[in-house]
């Protein structure tokens, strides 16, 4: 098992231009390219984020080449190129979460420990606004079956997603990041 993660990014696609190698979060990548249309990730996975300062819509990338991000982003994803990037962090353990209907943890609660592709089906509820992350890692998605705009949480406290630059997303389904990242 690898004991690290490695992304690497383009500035054009096709992994041409000026490159930039990532083995840690990099909070704002303008100082080392100017765009980044392709990346590769040797080992490990990581959320990738259209602006600075790990912030608006994301993109959950696994080992493996992305020749054209704005191809394999505009399949749901509309940004035209990655400003920050976080590495995920293999989690052995539990998974729990506790995900709200209202933001700062009101309305109905629920915990889960397992993945859950439809809020509305299973839980009967109409929506998702806040979490607590008590293990684990997780993968927020707008629509149910986990397709749809996404949002990473890790272990933590997020009282209202709007705040997080996600506002109009409704959070419908949710998976635990199990792979081995």
């Amino acid at each position: 098992m690898l004991s690290y993660s490695q992304i690497i990014f383009y500035e054009d696609r096709n992994f041409q231009g000026r490159s930039y190698e990532c083995m840690s979060d990099c909070s704002d990548m303008s100082s080392y390219l100017s765009r980044c249309q392709s990346c590769r990730v040797e080992s490990g996975c990581f959320m990738v984020y259209e602006r600075p300062n790990f912030m608006g819509q994301q993109f959950f990338l696994r080992r493996g080449e992305y020749n054209d991000m704005q191809r394999l982003m505009s399949m749901g994803m509309m940004f035209d190129s990655i400003r920050s990037c976080r590495m995920i962090p293999y989690h052995r353990g539990q998974f729990r979460m506790r995900i709200y209907e209202r933001e700062n943890f009101g309305g109905q609660m629920v915990e889960l420990m397992d993945d859950c592709e439809n809020i509305t089906d299973r839980f009967r509820m109409s929506d998702c606004q806040s979490c607590q992350v008590l293990e684990g890692h997780w993968l927020l998605h707008e629509q149910p079956q986990y397709r749809g705009r996404m949002m990473y949480m890790r272990p933590g406290e997020y009282r209202n997603f709007r705040e997080m630059g996600m506002s109009g997303m409704r959070v419908m389904s949710m998976r635990r990041i199990t792979e081995m990242c």
